[in-house]
Formats: structure tokens, C-alpha cells, sequence
């Protein structure tokens, strides 16, 4: 997303997303009262989906966003600082952090990880391989 404008068909288009591929709804709606978001309340409204909002400039009522966030940008950092890496590939480290986590087990979650909770089936690991280190490329 480039710009705010896009969150409302973005947001459109995430909920047919959840719906078709994991048949389920989204049952609940948070926002930290973004103009962006404010004008979908029609949009919740129909679909019965609850939409709260915090106050303004109220960061604190978002705990767990604001500890997740924090959560990604720590291992993000620390993927990139283990690495060697410039600040170019800050993208790459902020993905790759997610990624993780998502397969992390947590005890919030009972010791699953959010991956298993998602998918009904344990995460693979083969594919997972060595952040930063040096690669060639090559036509074999």
C-alpha cells in the first residue's frame, strides 16, 4: 500500500480473501480511528462485523498491536544487524521477521504457532535457510 487511499478496497478485497480461503468472518474490526476507516462503517455494518475504534492519539489502547509491531521490528532489527546488512534491505528483514514468528510456537496459543492455528497442520521447516549469508548466482 502507497498510500491511505488504497486501505478501503485493500481492506475490501482482504475480507473476500479471508472468506473464500479459510471460510470464516471477520468478526471484529479495530481501527485507531483512521479517517481511512471511518467511511467503511456501512461496509461493516452489512457484512455484521463490530467495529471499534480508539481515542485519538491514544496509542496505549492498542496494546497488542503496538506490542506485535514492536515484537517484528526487534527480530527485524536483529536479523539485520546479525547479517551485516544495509538499511536498503529493511523490507526483506521486516518480512522475513513475520514469516518466523508465524511459525514460532507461542504459549498465548497454547504452544501452537500461528501457522498450525491457521492451517490445521505443523509448519514445514525445509524450505527455511541461513538470513544473510552469501550467495552466488549461477546457470546450471
Amino acid at each position: 500500500m502507497r498510500h491511505k487511499s488504497e486501505a478501503q478496497s485493500l481492506l475490501k478485497k482482504f475480507f473476500s480473501f479471508v472468506q473464500t480461503q479459510f471460510e470464516s468472518h471477520i468478526k471484529n474490526f479495530r481501527s485507531d480511528n483512521g479517517g481511512e476507516f471511518i467511511s467503511l462503517r456501512s461496509f461493516f455494518q452489512d457484512r455484521g462485523v463490530v467495529f471499534q475504534h480508539s481515542c485519538v492519539y491514544t496509542p496505549q489502547q492498542n496494546g497488542v498491536v503496538e506490542r506485535k509491531h514492536r515484537h517484528i521490528l526487534q527480530v527485524a532489527r536483529a536479523l539485520q544487524f546479525h547479517a551485516h546488512l544495509r538499511t536498503q534491505f529493511w523490507g526483506e528483514c521486516a518480512l522475513t521477521a513475520v514469516h518466523i514468528i508465524n511459525r514460532l510456537p507461542s504459549p498465548v496459543l497454547s504452544f501452537k504457532t500461528p501457522f498450525e492455528l491457521l492451517y490445521s497442520k505443523p509448519p514445514s521447516f525445509s524450505h527455511l535457510r541461513v538470513f544473510g549469508c552469501l550467495a552466488y548466482a549461477t546457470n546450471s
